[in-house]
């Protein structure tokens, strides 16, 4: 891929990756934080480790950038933090932290691959623009499911992608 391509999917990306942030943190500042450790079932996650995900998973994204991401070496997610309004937080945080850097990455940065899951048991090299939009989307089916986090734990579900019994539209 040249520069000006790099470039111009680099946009894509990073309007992507703003847009889609900031809808997930509208749903995470909208979840009871006293509803923390909902589980809906025995294999789920509680609410406050499925909100940690999206934080981490910005996190692999400002170390695909920095060329700091080596999943050869294992891949242990730190525990969440103890309160929900601590997660929430963080994933401004890390938020901010991830548009940053990928506003201020170089094409020369962009460019190169990750190590990363390509199926089961089987790491390849992947595109870190590839990546980086695989992250983005991941967070959106996750959110997908915290959306039913939300419902179950009384919260109002605003906006996502149109109108919510709690937020319409109309």
């Amino acid at each position: 891929m040249e520069q000006s391509e790099i470039a111009a999917a680099a946009g894509r990306v990073l309007a992507l990756a703003e847009r889609e942030t900031g809808t997930t943190l509208r749903v995470l500042q909208a979840y009871p934080a006293e509803q923390a450790e909902l589980r809906p079932h025995e294999k789920c996650k509680t609410a406050r480790e499925l909100a940690w995900l999206f934080t981490m998973e910005q996190k692999l994204a400002v170390m695909a950038i920095r060329d700091e991401l080596d999943i050869t070496k294992g891949m242990t997610m730190p525990p969440p933090p103890d309160s929900f309004a601590e997660v929430v937080a963080a994933f401004e945080q890390g938020r901010a932290e991830c548009l940053d850097v990928l506003r201020s990455a170089s094409p020369e940065q962009l460019a190169g691959t990750v190590k990363f899951m390509t199926a089961p048991h089987t790491l390849g090299d992947v595109p870190k623009l590839d990546f980086l939009e695989f992250l983005i989307h991941d967070q959106i089916h996750h959110r997908g499911q915290f959306s039913i986090y939300l419902r179950m734990a009384e919260g109002k579900v605003p906006s996502i992608y149109g109108p919510t019994a709690d937020e319409p539209w109309m």
